[in-house]
């Protein structure tokens, strides 16, 4: 696993916005989220988007999606005629899903890029991509893909009004969970994932300990800590890292360190964890 951008919404330093990709054969066969900066760790990481075997999407907030349109206009150069698979959650009265964000991206007569609009067909010699979105109101793992090699699945987490998915990735015998961005009343995901012992767990380092904060929008340290302890990974990378909470680190990892005693990192733009 490779994290692409480690920030968040605020200009705040070098990080970009979320990103990651997971590598498999010396290939980034998933792009996990293309937040603002995602498209330049891209380049750097070497990633190219003629191996991808599927995008996937979080939830449509800036900082996971800015990104998206360069990536698809990078793509336009990759000769891929393979379709490609762009999974995220279905959408709401406030927020769309994939198939109601791709047209309003590329749509031929009203999309932002309709240049692009062959990929929501496959003309102009582009990659068709096919939508798939996830009903958020499910309870429970929804496996989405599932090959010789590699399964997915998602499973919904509550972030605020915004419909938002987690995700696990199985591939070799090891496993990856990517929280994304969820609030302490994301019970499922915990109860789902009790046990699990994934490889790694990669939760959003977002607000400190202390009221104030957002806390209908993300989990705090110590609820963090709650979290990784119940599902019990081998490594918990934090990532999604604002400045609010590492201005304030040694206070927030004393509070996860109440709960979860295992390895744990501060993800940095480019980081790798190889399994």
């Amino acid at each position: 696993m490779q994290i692409l951008g480690s920030g968040g919404p605020v200009a705040e330093g070098h990080r970009a916005g979320s990103s990651a990709v997971i590598w498999q054969n010396s290939k980034a066969v998933l792009l996990i989220d293309a937040g603002s900066g995602a498209f330049v760790r891209y380049g750097q990481a070497g990633v190219k988007f003629a191996d991808h075997k599927a995008i996937l999407i979080t939830h449509f907030h800036g900082d996971h999606v800015a990104d998206i349109a360069a990536i698809l206009n990078n793509g336009g150069f990759a000769n891929r005629r393979e379709p490609l698979p762009i999974i995220g959650p279905a959408g709401n009265a406030e927020f769309p899903g994939v198939a109601e964000h791709l047209d309003a991206l590329l749509n031929e007569k009203s999309g932002a890029f309709r240049y692009l609009s062959g990929y929501l067909d496959g003309r102009f010699e582009l990659p068709q991509l096919q939508p798939q979105e996830i009903d958020v109101g499910r309870k429970g793992l929804q496996t989405i893909i599932v090959g010789p090699d590699m399964r997915i699945s998602a499973i919904s987490v509550h972030h605020g009004e915004v419909p938002a998915l987690g995700f696990l990735i199985e591939a070799n015998g090891k496993k990856i969970v990517f929280s994304g961005d969820q609030s302490f009343l994301s019970d499922d995901f915990v109860g789902v994932l009790k046990g699990l012992k994934p490889d790694i767990l990669v939760m959003h380092n977002v607000i400190p300990e202390g009221e104030g904060q957002p806390r209908g929008l993300h989990r705090w340290p110590a609820s963090i800590g709650e979290a990784a302890s119940a599902i019990s990974p081998s490594l918990l990378v934090l990532s999604h890292n604002m400045q609010r909470a590492l201005s304030r680190q040694d206070e927030g990892e004393a509070a996860i360190r109440q709960h979860y005693k295992g390895e744990m990192r501060v993800a940095d733009d480019l980081d790798c964890f190889v399994l």
